[in-house]
């Protein structure tokens, strides 16, 4: 089929566009810059130009797809609520342009806040509604129109959605601990963050579409249910050769900054329903096998350190049940040779 992505350039995007186009997909992406047209144009992919925020365009782009994947989101933390409003105007501009069609539209959507302290499961409703609303409420948005001839099929990500090269929230976590010399959790590190491989994220994409799933489908992209907070400090900790020590709740914005409002939350999910719906099993890296691996890029310590070898990473022994690799810790460049 003709899918239609938005946010193709993107960490999550760009592996969804790898997989549909493995899987005899054709694919028409969104692309606001020169720059992203010519990276898609190299894939093999038709370029449909336009931006998260003009509805006409995402409304052109979706008119002549067979499917539509909306993974584009506008990560302003300075100013979530225009991110928000964007998000609904974008997701009301897609189904109405969708409705009576019957044709899927893959929302993209999130776990974190959805119920914070439970085991989420794929039943389990966001509450989410109106503009004002986390996500600009797109979620719930978007499942109301599936009794209006739009096959919404919501798809739920996890705080670390890791892969080879993750430049988000895991990047962000290794970057802290260089910083600061110390890799951290906060309070007893006891809540867990759900995650998967990006790999496996972009294989669900395409499996809702190809099963398909029906209407009203709401799918968890998470191999592992909960990861503690602390383990993951941990395997930093060992990665990077850095002591791990708790901070306390109080202290964590000015230790982690905009990320202490994730890192802080206790985000586990099953995937229970995904599984049996997609006849889905995790995989992580493919060239890793079966074990799913949290990857955490190596961001450099100093600019006296050798130069960055692209994915550089360095696999950990971590406690039964979970498997993360970070990134091992370099050593200075050695010194020139004094002159004689």
């Amino acid at each position: 089929m003709n899918v239609f992505v938005t946010g193709p350039t993107g960490w999550i995007g760009s592996a969804v566009v790898d997989q549909l186009l493995a899987t005899g997909h054709q694919v028409t992406d969104l692309a606001r810059s020169d720059a992203s047209a010519a990276m898609l144009e190299a894939k093999g992919v038709a370029v449909h130009r336009g931006e998260l925020d003009d509805p006409a365009s995402l409304r052109s782009g979706a008119h002549s797809a067979d499917a539509v994947v909306h993974l584009a989101f506008k990560h302003n933390f300075a100013d979530l609520a225009a991110s928000n409003i964007a998000e609904r105007n974008a997701v009301q501009a897609l189904c109405e342009t969708l409705v009576g069609s019957g044709r899927p539209l893959l929302l993209a959507s999130g776990l974190a806040f959805l119920t914070p302290g439970h085991h989420v499961a794929e039943d389990q409703s966001s509450t989410a509604h109106g503009v004002e609303s986390l996500r600009g409420g797109a979620e719930n948005l978007a499942l109301d129109w599936a009794g209006r001839g739009v096959n919404t099929i919501i798809t739920r990500l996890p705080p670390s959605v890791h892969g080879d090269g993750d430049p988000w929230f895991t990047a962000a976590l290794v970057q802290t601990a260089r910083a600061h010399g110390v890799s951290a959790y906060i309070d007893d590190g006891a809540n867990r963050w759900s995650a998967i491989h990006r790999g496996d994220a972009a294989r669900i994409v395409q499996l809702a579409l190809d099963t398909p799933a029906p209407a009203g489908s709401i799918l968890h992209a998470a191999a592992e249910d909960g990861v503690p907070t602390r383990e993951i400090a941990e395997a930093i900790g060992r990665g990077l050769e850095l002591p791990v020590a708790s901070v306390p709740a109080a202290m964590a914005p000015d230790r982690f900054g905009w990320l202490a409002m994730f890192f802080g939350l206790d985000v586990a999910a099953s995937n229970d329903a995904t599984r049996k719906l997609l006849d889905w099993t995790p995989s992580g890296p493919p060239d890793r096998g079966p074990r799913r691996r949290l990857l955490l890029p190596l961001t450099p310590n100093t600019e006296q350190q050798a130069p960055r070898k692209s994915h550089d990473t360095a696999s950990l022994d971590v406690p039964s049940g979970t498997s993360i690799d970070a990134p091992a810790r370099r050593r200075p460049a050695p010194a020139p040779a004094p002159a004689v």
